[in-house]
């Protein structure tokens, strides 16, 4: 990995403050396995950053060391923001709980004061499309919808970094694709910053303003890639679908060679 790699931007987010900054950064485990080799990364304000590699590659272990679920062995993590969520693969909705209930959760544990939960839930769940089914519980649900609820449930209390762990990789391909962009949606509308870890090469370059390619044994970032054609505020500017494919066959190259 280059220096001049890790740190190049693209035009959208050039000269916003970072958001999250690894500086050295490693993991080892207890039993010394060197999970993490140092890492440099930087993740500005309002700025998708996805990271692709091969299982085994750290690709989690350094989404948790970000969000501080996961201690650094070496090197320095600062984070600027006090409001973060976590999305992960399994929507984690309780059974019990219709969807209102379930997105007023985490704004719930957080001590949010009641009609101020329930204003902020509403908004959410209109904003993924789901006041219709504000009354339903997840059983009533498809798999697309729950993870609609899971994302609702994260930006009730606005935060300004989130961190995606595989959210999309259960769902079939159609429903894949429709919620990379319902997650972009989210982003225009709330201009957080995310660490979005994917198997997935395209979705990988779709949503992300750069993408960071990991190589296993040990875990370590063999390139950054900065977008040729970025998503932005607008959603109907229009993006270089061409030279989107061909970022996707430049990543998909390199991990072949990956290991």
């Amino acid at each position: 990995m280059t220096t001049s790699a890790t740190e190049t931007t693209t035009s959208g987010t050039r000269g916003r403050a970072p958001m999250l900054e690894f500086r050295g950064v490693e993991k080892i485990f207890r039993n010394g396995y060197h999970a993490i080799t140092p890492l440099d990364l930087t993740v500005r304000t309002g700025e998708i950053v996805s990271i692709v590699g091969p299982s085994g590659c750290g690709k989690t272990t350094v989404l948790r060391m970000a969000a501080g679920l996961t201690e650094v062995s070496r090197g320095t993590l600062t984070r600027h923001a006090t409001e973060q969520a976590y999305v992960f693969q399994d929507p984690t909705l309780l059974a019990w709980r219709n969807v209102r209930s379930n997105v007023e959760l985490v704004a719930k544990l957080k001590k949010m004061p009641k009609q101020q939960r329930r204003s902020a839930a509403r908004q959410a769940i209109e904003t993924v499309g789901l006041t219709d089914f504000a009354s339903a519980l997840p059983r009533q649900l498809s798999g697309g919808m729950k993870m609609r609820v899971s994302l609702a449930r994260a930006i009730t209390s606005a935060p300004k970094i989130m961190y995606f762990d595989e959210p999309f990789a259960a769902l079939d391909e159609f429903t894949r694709a429709h919620m990379s962009e319902v997650l972009l949606d989210l982003w225009r509308l709330q201009d957080f910053s995310a660490l979005f870890i994917t198997h997935s090469i395209a979705e990988a370059v779709n949503i992300a303003h750069r993408v960071v390619v990991m190589a296993a044994h040990p875990g370590r970032v063999e390139q950054v890639l900065t977008s040729p054609s970025p998503p932005t505020a607008d959603p109907a500017a229009p993006r270089d679908r061409d030279a989107l494919a061909e970022m996707e066959r430049e990543i998909a190259g390199m991990l072949a060679g990956t290991h």
